[in-house]
């Protein structure tokens, strides 16, 4: 039987009819689960490691740094995965 990974945590801070803002706590192996984005979105580090993202049979090991922002388009189904041995968070603000 395959073990499962434990899931992030995510926290909604604000929502209105113009943006989704949420923080995703991640503890070391924990992971978001397959999923999908309705909306265009940035993400806000708020600790600086290592995330694997796999989507479409790819897995690919990103570096991110506290404070430096990104942005993806909607639509890729993904899942997100703290590969640090310690606890990683980010901000993922939805911009509906």
């Amino acid at each position: 039987m395959q073990s499962q990974k434990p899931a992030a945590v995510p926290s909604l801070q604000a929502e209105n009819e113009r943006v989704r803002v949420t923080k995703w706590s991640f503890a070391p192996g924990a992971a978001t689960g397959w999923h999908r984005h309705e909306y265009d979105y940035v993400i806000v580090p708020l600790t600086s490691g290592r995330l694997r993202v796999t989507n479409a049979g790819e897995s690919v090991e990103a570096e991110l740094v506290a404070g430096q922002t990104y942005w993806r388009k909607a639509g890729v189904e993904h899942d997100v995965e703290n590969i640090n041995d310690f606890d990683f968070a980010f901000v993922e603000v939805e911009v509906k």
